[in-house]
């Protein structure tokens, strides 16, 4: 595997990227709460992202990070293989990926969960920059949007149009006095992601705590990963980390759950209430419709990810 190395912070050209080298983790999962260990591995040119289940011996333990792999998204989003074998809650670390531009790797987990951390993509990035990256003698490709692509409707729903860059707009609407409503539109070029992203946990409400575990899910969950909201007040000691974390952590989840495309998107994300499956969904319209995208090589104005222009409501 021929690579050239890359300095942090230092532009390098339209090369695909993985890791310098692997780099492990451990943490709990969100809705088993079982402990999970995890390893990120580099790899070759065009393999894309890849999770091994190192704990599976009987069935193909291997899972592609695409769309067309999801299986579930109530909650989170579940990739699985042909052989019934799944990882879940895979989009914070695909978040990750996307804003440090990790084309490349190989995920190793022993259980059917991505360990959930403090409930953002920071500590994934802090990982990716730990091992350091490396450019692959590959070019980097992209998929472009030819033309506006939409799921739901203006009251939920997703537009993907074409743009020179990846942006996404987005607008949550919450009953709670706490969420509320609130928009975001952030243009995802030259670090904008780590800068104003990657911090933003997941969140959720005290008044389902119970039935989410009744059903087997958030067992996990705790104020060490997730801002939980009760009626009128956030319980996590110190609050929020921006006064708009919610839909900050909205975009976060679109933007990994859209890097299952198989490549960066240059495009411009218009979302409404969107959740994981609506995420899902415009990848599978997308790819539907073969004049509706191209898979170019990534022009040079949005190779990084650039400024951002935030705007909050």
């Amino acid at each position: 595997m021929a690579t050239r190395t890359q300095s942090h912070g230092v532009r390098t050209g339209l090369r695909q990227k993985t890791l310098r080298r692997s780099i492990p983790c451990r943490g709990v999962g969100l809705h088993s709460g079982t402990t999970v260990e995890m390893t990120l591995h580099p790899a070759a040119a065009d393999r894309g992202i890849r999770f091994r289940r190192t704990d599976v011996t009987d069935r193909d333990p291997w899972i592609a990070a695409r769309y067309d792999r999801v299986v579930d998204t109530r909650l989170c989003t579940v990739i699985g293989n042909r052989d019934g074998v799944t990882v879940g809650t895979i989009e914070h670390l695909m978040a990750a990926f996307a804003g440090c531009e990790i084309d490349n790797a190989i995920v190793d987990i022993d259980a059917a969960e991505v360990p959930v951390m403090d409930g953002s993509s920071e500590p994934f990035v802090f990982l990716i920059e730990c091992a350091g990256t490396v450019e692959l003698d590959a070019p980097r490709r992209a998929i472009e949007v030819r033309k506006p692509v939409t799921v739901g409707d203006a009251r939920r729903g997703l537009t993907l149009a074409p743009a020179d860059a990846f942006s996404v707009d987005f607008e949550i609407d919450f009953a709670s006095p706490v969420v509320a409503h609130s928009t975001l539109d952030v243009r995802l070029v030259n670090g904008t992601f780590k800068r104003e992203i990657a911090k933003a946990r997941t969140f959720g409400f005290l008044a389902d705590v119970e039935k989410l575990r009744a059903a087997g899910l958030g067992l996990g969950g705790s104020l060490d990963n997730t801002v939980v909201v009760d009626t009128d007040r956030v319980l996590n000691e110190g609050g929020l980390r921006f006064d708009d974390e919610f839909v900050r952590h909205k975009v976060l989840d679109c933007v990994g759950d859209l890097y299952l495309a198989g490549a960066p998107i240059l495009g411009r994300v218009t979302a409404t209430k969107s959740g994981h499956h609506t995420n899902n969904e415009v990848l599978r319209a997308l790819f539907a419709d073969p004049t509706a995208y191209a898979v170019v090589e990534m022009p040079d104005r949005s190779h990084d990810y650039a400024e951002a222009l935030p705007a909050t409501a």
